[in-house]
């Protein structure tokens, strides 16, 4: 009879003694603060599910979750291809491969705040190399901080460039993992390049696009400092997304009942809308 040994728990213990602290902890206290109200000065009174019921029939909460899903939406729908074009265009032996893999690294490096001020300083209409070609050498009026369309192209841009290297990265490393015996065999057959990709490439990057699109659906559903540097949510509340709306709540309005409740629909919306990605698209293994 094979004895399991559980001495590895030892080693694991640390770890979730510390997610306990860091999330479970705090956790509970927006859970608190999402079914009472509070004045100030240490006093409570019960709401109950009330900030829940008045938040799931709120324009505003559904406003904001429609940009949110149209921003993530968006964004993978161009970042998820676009990086798997690059992988495929990116050198597998020689010089130009860790020349290539730091350079598409390097918009990850960059802090989120300092991304949000770069684009900002970047696009201004008057003083921003972007803003100054496209309005005066180019003739396009543009102008984020007035125009809701421009300043969705802006941020929706500006995530492009910063983290489409994220799935290119994913990609090549799904890539460069195939063996050449499999490509010796489709040159052998004759195959074309698109049955080549169909067939054996992406197959292969099957796992690695799945972690890809997790982790760009986690990031950009939850996404803050980018577009709130960048834009603070306007104009207006066109760019308000759903973490915007949340802070200026939290922080701008001081409803920490309804802003407590907020971040646990999102933190629900988020999970579930996460475990479906990974169930659909992990069916068939």
């Amino acid at each position: 009879m094979k004895v399991e040994n559980q001495k590895a728990w030892y080693f694991v213990m640390p770890v979730l003694l510390l997610v306990a602290f860091n999330a479970l902890i705090p956790m509970m206290t927006v859970v608190n603060y999402s079914v009472q109200e509070t004045f100030g000065d240490n006093l409570f009174f019960w709401q109950g599910l009330d900030w829940f019921e008045k938040l799931l029939r709120s324009e505003r909460f559904h406003a904001a979750l429609g940009r949110q899903f149209l921003f993530t939406g968006t964004i993978l729908a161009i970042e998820v291809p676009l990086g798997v074009i690059i992988a495929l265009a990116m050198p597998r032996k020689g010089f130009w491969v860790p020349v290539c893999l730091v350079t598409m690294a390097l918009p990850m490096l960059i802090p989120w705040n300092v991304v949000g001020a770069m684009w900002n300083i970047f696009t201004l209409p008057d003083i921003g190399l972007l803003g100054y070609v496209m309005n005066h050498t180019l003739g396009i009026n543009y102008n984020m901080t007035q125009d809701p369309l421009a300043a969705w192209i802006t941020i929706i841009v500006m995530d492009v460039w910063h983290w489409t290297s994220l799935v290119a990265l994913l990609s090549y490393a799904g890539l460069v993992s195939i063996p050449d015996a499999y490509y010796q065999a489709a040159k052998i057959d004759g195959a074309s390049a698109w049955s080549v990709f169909r067939f054996i490439q992406l197959p292969k990057m099957k796992q690695v696009l799945i972690i890809a699109v997790l982790l760009r659906f986690m990031d950009s559903f939850n996404i803050y400092t980018e577009p709130f540097v960048l834009t603070g949510g306007g104009p207006g509340n066109s760019t308000t997304l759903l973490s915007i709306d949340l802070e200026k709540m939290a922080l701008g309005q001081f409803d920490l009942g309804p802003a407590a409740a907020m971040s646990l629909i999102y933190f629900a919306i988020t999970l579930l809308a996460s475990w479906l990605f990974y169930t659909l698209m992990t069916r068939n293994n």
